[in-house]
């Protein structure tokens, strides 16, 4: 098996956004067919045949949309930056410009999109004018979607290796305290058929449970988990190594073989690069397709380091700070953690030159991939559970006088088994321009939009068109009410904890055509 690489562009910076409404429509089926709807939106066709194929459909694509035209990113569904920013405001303090991704923040929603019923994804593509000073802009939402989540009964067994922090830094209720909490709600969680093994790590690691089955062993598997004790030093290397160990040992074959590292991140003994780390176990990845799942805590985070672990260890991460947040985690998520719809998704918009004359893909900024690289499946890409959804806001600034076909989204994936690469399609036209985002039909879009414009001012990127952090709570107070959610309610609350420690807006300089740095 190749060695997967990840090749990114160049760094992302400032975002510029507003109004128009785009509707959506998903398209194409695995082998890459533009639908009725597409064509006479006047999109592009997808390149994808089913295979590499020269000087045919694939070149005259490139012609209409060059790569200063194109959006190339590896999907992401990790929610760990908004979750660690909640704990920070709930503290008091602001969290670091570098630790805030946009796409975390509006990943952290529910957004109601249509789910596919098979494997594979569904593309949503809508919009809405945000402000009528800024109405030459809109603020597009790109939308994939797998199948609905099995229930816990109807999903493969799994075989857990839970890699635990026992370190000194994680000698506190919320840190050691909150995963015995939480491991112990999991062990409650999992079928009598599942399995867990405990690996614990500080100065160095220790294998404290076998893989165990829960059939019978439920006592056993609490007992361990009640016995940890906090330690000296981090040395995260030889707990994920010490784990994959386990992990490959104890698999099961057609079952979810998962790495569990639940840590504050903060390494401080052995390898603290996470390149170091996972070529360590890379031969255990590739061939047995154990994926790494990240479950941060604590209020001082290495929130970068984890994120790298999990990006480029075919997996994710997510933040808890309570045991609400724990049992969101393994119980209400579980199986969207455990399995796997897709490896190696990627997802490329191609916007048309006519009707467009600049973008800015919100966030992702660790996740562009090379344009070029979108069909080349030795390139990593994202990995994506059952129940998961993937949104790619961009800001959008028409020509004047645009008519017809503005965009088209395609997501690529491989089959998680056989490997096969699929795709599938939407498109967005400027017929569909009607409606301003606040008050607008969709309360989902006005969540999305509040979630991105409260990271982007995290980030100290003032956006044109975005209201204030003032207004942004209010929106959010409403939302919340509007759509019943309490996570808005959530939202809400830290936008104003935000508000109360951060004052004043920025402005952004609007300059060139094509794609926005």
């Amino acid at each position: 098996m190749e060695h997967r690489i990840r090749k990114y562009r160049g760094p992302v910076g400032l975002l510029l956004a507003a109004g128009v409404l785009l509707t959506g429509c998903s398209g194409a089926d695995s082998g890459g067919r533009a639908t009725s709807d597409q064509r006479r939106a006047g999109a592009p066709a997808p390149a994808y045949t089913g295979g590499a194929k020269e000087g045919g459909e694939a070149d005259r694509v490139k012609e209409t949309a060059r790569p200063d035209y194109l959006s190339t990113f590896a999907l992401d569904v990790d929610t760990a930056s908004y979750g660690y920013a909640r704990r920070t405001l709930a503290d008091g303090r602001l969290p670091g410009p570098e630790t805030v991704r946009p796409e975390e923040f509006v990943n952290s929603f529910r957004q109601g999109y249509h789910r596919p019923e098979g494997n594979g994804f569904s593309v949503s593509v809508d919009g809405a004018r945000a402000a009528e000073e800024d109405g030459d802009w809109s603020l597009v939402r790109v939308g994939l979607a797998t199948k609905a989540a099995p229930s816990t009964a109807e999903r493969p067994p799994a075989a857990l290796t839970f890699v635990v922090d026992v370190s000194g830094s994680m000698n506190s209720p919320d840190r050691l305290g909150l995963v015995k909490t939480s491991l112990g709600i999991l062990t409650d969680e999992l079928r009598d058929d599942d399995s867990i093994s405990l690996v614990t790590f500080s100065d160095e690691a220790e294998t404290v449970l076998p893989m165990t089955r829960l059939k019978g062993h439920r006592s056993r598997i609490r007992d361990a988990v009640d016995s940890l004790e906090p330690g000296a030093s981090t040395n995260v290397g030889a707990g994920i190594e010490r784990g994959y160990e386990e992990a490959v040992e104890g698999r099961r074959k057609g079952g979810n073989n998962r790495v569990v590292l639940l840590s504050d991140a903060l390494a401080n003994t052995g390898d603290t690069e996470a390149d170091d780390i996972l070529e360590r176990i890379d031969s255990a990845r590739r061939e047995y397709g154990i994926t790494l799942f990240g479950v941060g805590v604590g209020s001082d985070y290495g929130d970068a380091f984890m994120e790298q672990l999990t990006n480029k260890g075919d997996g994710h991460t997510t933040y808890i700070a309570d045991e609400e947040q724990a049992r969101k985690v393994f119980v209400d998520q579980l199986p969207a953690h455990l399995e796997l719809t897709a490896r190696d998704a990627k997802a490329q918009v191609a916007f048309d030159r006519k009707t467009v004359e600049k973008f800015k893909l919100i966030g992702y900024e660790d996740r562009k991939v090379a344009d070029d690289d979108f069909r080349d499946d030795t390139v990593d890409g994202g990995e994506v559970g059952p129940g998961h959804t993937v949104t790619a806001l961009y800001a959008v600034r028409l020509r004047d006088g645009a008519s017809g076909h503005v965009a088209t989204a395609t997501v690529r994936w491989l089959d998680p088994k056989t490997r096969k690469p699929h795709e599938e399609t939407g498109s967005v036209t400027t017929g569909a321009i009607t409606g301003t985002l606040w008050g607008g039909r969709s309360t989902r879009l006005q969540v999305t939009a509040v979630a991105a414009y409260f990271a982007e001012n995290l980030r100290g990127t003032a956006l044109p068109g975005a209201p204030g952090l003032g207004e942004l709570a209010d929106r959010a107070e409403k939302l919340a009410t509007t759509t019943e959610d309490t996570s808005v309610t959530k939202l809400a609350d830290a936008i104003t904890r935000a508000e109360r420690l951060k004052g004043g807006r920025d402005t952004v300089e609007d300059k060139g055509e094509g794609e926005m740095d």
